[in-house]
């Protein structure tokens, strides 16, 4: 497949998509289900079409992390805290009410732009142990060290953690990561957030001896629903008391098998079928004459079209609310993109929604539809209609 963000700008509609291999693998010693095939981080993230706050409801959450945060650490003037992949100061700008310091780390120069015009400062690089020990030796080790989606978009996870472990200040420091939690992504079919940007799927089973690798550990666990269900990891260096959370998770992967290799294997034909509802439910609608669009040219979706095979010949066209994205083709399927008021123009008889995890908000967005009789659908585990 293409690279899931590598949009095709219209007036270069006749070059050809660059394909790479996309295939999962899971280790046999540490359970890690990683990608076989791994892009260039530069090629991937040095110039990058996501920019977070364009999500209402991400942003929200980004805030409600900083309040319960700022009390629970006691994060203060004198303190230091440092976002990795802070793309374009979402979150990081939500220290500023309180006056806690704060230093943004993104490898993509144009996001990290942006977060300075926002007033965070942003270090255009990518994270691991050179950048950490640069930080340590300027005197600007964290208090609190976080990410949100970037654990699974390292392709070293061991030079990722041991750079953790290096720019945590001495004593009480404190790191929190947030991914898509492997457990939820397998059992509820969640096949199209696999794209080569996200090197690994991560779950406790696998997480955990990688941290004690680098001297680190897990005290506590959030289970939280962003993302199509994520976990918030909370660790600290050395050997830490493991609260109810972290306990509860660490017991349903042991009930899911994450242990032994079937429960990975049952996963392919659950794809297959979730394939087949996609197929069925476009080939439906385009015989009863009804028209289908697409709403969110999120990469996540691009997995899904081109492992289906769909085109403009079935989804006549995307919209979504990112002007970078706006008047592109979307990599591998060519369906172009446009504003949603694109949608309102043409009033189709549904709005597939591809980034399915941010369904309720787009539904407020998008409420209009139903004044025409239009209907959404979202597309994973199985296509469901939603009025």
């Amino acid at each position: 497949m293409p690279s899931a963000n590598a949009y095709v700008p219209v007036d270069q509609a006749a070059r050809a998509d660059v394909a790479f291999p996309l295939r999962t693998v899971v280790c046999d010693a540490c359970h890690l289900v990683q990608v076989d095939y791994d892009m260039p981080p530069a090629d991937l993230f040095s110039d990058y079409a996501y920019f977070s706050s364009f999500s209402t409801s991400w942003v929200a959450h980004a805030k409600a992390y900083v309040d319960a945060v700022v009390p629970r650490l006691g994060l203060g003037s004198q303190s230091l805290v440092i976002e990795v992949a802070s793309n374009d100061g979402y979150l990081l700008q939500h220290f500023k009410p309180y006056g806690v310091p704060v230093l943004g780390i993104e490898p993509a120069a144009n996001v990290a732009a942006v977060a300075e015009e926002k007033g965070v400062p942003s270090l255009v690089a990518f994270f691991g142990r050179e950048t950490a020990t640069r930080l340590v030796a300027e005197g600007k080790a964290a208090d609190l060290l976080l990410g949100n989606n970037v654990l699974a978009h390292v392709p070293d996870l061991n030079d990722f953690l041991a750079g953790v472990a290096i720019a945590l200040k001495p004593g009480s420091a404190v790191f929190s990561f947030e991914f898509p939690h492997l457990l939820r992504l397998i059992s509820e079919v969640q096949f199209d957030t696999i794209y080569h940007e996200h090197f690994s799927y991560l779950s406790l089973t696998a997480l955990e001896p990688a941290l004690a690798r680098h001297g680190l550990s897990l005290f506590d666990v959030e289970q939280l629903p962003t993302h199509g269900g994520s976990l918030r990891v909370w660790g600290r260096r050395g050997v830490s008391e493991a609260a109810a959370g972290l306990h509860a998770v660490r017991a349903a992967e042991a009930a899911a098998g994450f242990g032994n290799a079937a429960a990975y294997r049952a996963f392919g034909p659950k794809v297959a079928a979730c394939k087949a509802s996609l197929l069925a439910f476009l080939a439906d609608a385009k015989a009863a004459g009804k028209t289908v669009v697409g709403y969110g040219a999120a990469a996540k979706g691009n997995t899904l079209l081109n492992h289906c095979g769909v085109g403009p010949d079935d989804i006549a066209y995307v919209v979504d609310r990112n002007p970078v994205k706006q008047n592109t083709l979307l990599p591998g399927s060519r369906i172009p993109v446009h504003d949603p008021a694109r949608v309102l123009e043409t009033k189709p008889d549904y709005l597939l929604i591809l980034p399915w995890n941010l369904q309720r908000e787009i539904m407020d967005q998008m409420a209009e539809i139903r004044s025409w009789g239009g209907q959404f659908a979202t597309p994973v585990p199985t296509v469901t209609i939603r009025p």
